[in-house]
């Protein structure tokens, strides 16, 4: 088997709090909150009312086709928005076709388009039972329409796919773009997840769950990782997108070079569809693995991107897991969550979170977990959790955690480029 490297070499985001890529970065460093009353819908009637909503996304404007956006659901519209910027910025859209021919697309998503899906029942439930559906909805709902759309957008002609794992999706994404790379599979893959669940369906679901925070007098505060009065997720959309690339073929073609991935791993939990296992077990599991694959020591690891969603439950035992596996070594780590400004993207939070590893180790800075006021006791008070204010500091390697409803673990690792 070969074992080839594989670099970044472009960089795309549409965000809660910005809607590129230096937008995005500029707004995680001053620690801004992307929550605020839910425009997409009325939400008055709901115990949340309130989101990380995509701001100023014109969809005509970006896709620069209006019958392309009649035809493509909003989380596919958000996934050609993000695509667009990582094509731009790694130049592969000034690649010759012959090139474009093996370029892949690995796209995720949780759920797809599920207001293209909620509008059409709705519709149908009005009528008096006569099936009259859009024969767009199928190409508008299924999670591979983002895939298919990039793919058809750009000429690209390898392996295009979509992956499906609740919340991991991004993150399991990027797990087999890197193994299809290291094995000679492909030379370049386009990968990354889109969401948008900011819907009434999507917001009155989870919050039967009991998922969502319900602190609706001041949204801004609401995702409060670690803090010991967090009382749930608060819903994001949006998208990320990151190009992959075999080293030498990025060499060959003068690519800028952002960072090298360097080790990925997949787990489950086997412990129940929706709470994760509290002594984190498979999440500790993909960590090591992860770190196995990179070849990679405990003390190595700079930074921890948690998934760190603001639930009761699954903060601690994301940390109990950590400490699990770093050791004595966990306190010289910076652990955030950026999921305190960005909300939880669902499918494409492993994407978006990636591109902040990525930005962390070039930049050499940690962006902070906000609304840190009174922090959990049962978290170990030694651990840096980068309250509330981002923190310079060398980032040579950083590590990101996805876990998702069903078991699904998922890690992934960067390091700082050398030649």
């Amino acid at each position: 088997m070969q074992n080839r490297r594989i670099v970044v070499t472009g960089l795309g985001a549409l965000t809660p709090i910005g809607n590129n890529v230096e937008e995005f970065w500029s707004a995680l460093l001053e620690g801004k909150s992307g929550a605020g009353p839910i425009t997409n819908f009325d939400a008055s009637k709901f115990k949340t009312r309130f989101a990380c909503e995509v701001k100023n996304f014109n969809a005509t404007e970006v896709l620069g086709d209006r019958r392309l956006e009649r035809r493509t659901d909003k989380f596919v519209q958000f996934a050609l928005a993000a695509s667009d910027q990582a094509i731009k910025d790694a130049g592969l859209d000034e690649l010759s076709q012959d090139i474009k021919d093996d370029i892949g697309v690995l796209w995720s998503s949780g759920i797809g388009g599920l207001k293209s899906l909620q509008q059409e029942i709705q519709n149908f439930s009005k009528g008096d039972g006569t099936p009259r559906f859009s024969p767009l909805l199928v190409p508008k709902m299924i999670v591979d329409a983002a895939a298919g759309n990039i793919s058809i957008r750009n000429k690209f002609k390898g392996m295009t796919a979509s992956i499906v794992t609740a919340c991991a999706s991004a993150t399991h994404t990027a797990s087999f773009a890197y193994d299809l790379i290291r094995v000679g599979r492909a030379d370049i893959i386009l990968v990354g997840g889109s969401e948008a669940s900011v819907t009434e369906v999507g917001v009155g679901a989870f919050g039967s769950l009991k998922a969502l925070s319900k602190r609706n007098d001041d949204p801004k505060i609401a995702s409060r990782p670690y803090d010991k009065n967090r009382d749930g997720f608060v819903l994001g959309e949006g998208a990320g997108a990151i190009v992959l690339e075999e080293y030498e073929h990025a060499v060959k073609r003068g690519a800028k070079i952002y960072a090298e991935l360097v080790g990925t791993a997949i787990t489950s939990d086997a412990y129940h569809i929706t709470a994760p296992d509290p002594e984190g077990s498979g999440a500790a599991k993909v960590m090591r693995l992860a770190l196995e694959c990179a070849g990679l020591d405990t003390s190595d690891v700079d930074y921890v991107n948690t998934h760190g969603t603001s639930t009761p439950l699954g903060d601690l035992m994301e940390v109990k897991a950590i400490e699990q596996v770093f050791g004595d070594d966990v306190y010289n780590l910076n652990i955030s969550s950026t999921k305190s400004m960005t909300g939880h993207l669902l499918g494409a939070a492993g994407a978006i979170e990636s591109v902040i590893c990525i930005k962390s180790i070039c930049e050499d800075i940690v962006p902070p977990t906000i609304n840190q006021v009174e922090k959990d006791p049962d978290i170990n008070p030694r651990l840096n959790l980068t309250p509330n204010v981002a923190q310079k500091r060398l980032v040579r390697v950083a590590l990101s955690n996805s876990f998702g409803f069903g078991g699904h673990n998922s890690s992934i690792i960067f390091k700082k480029f050398e030649e």
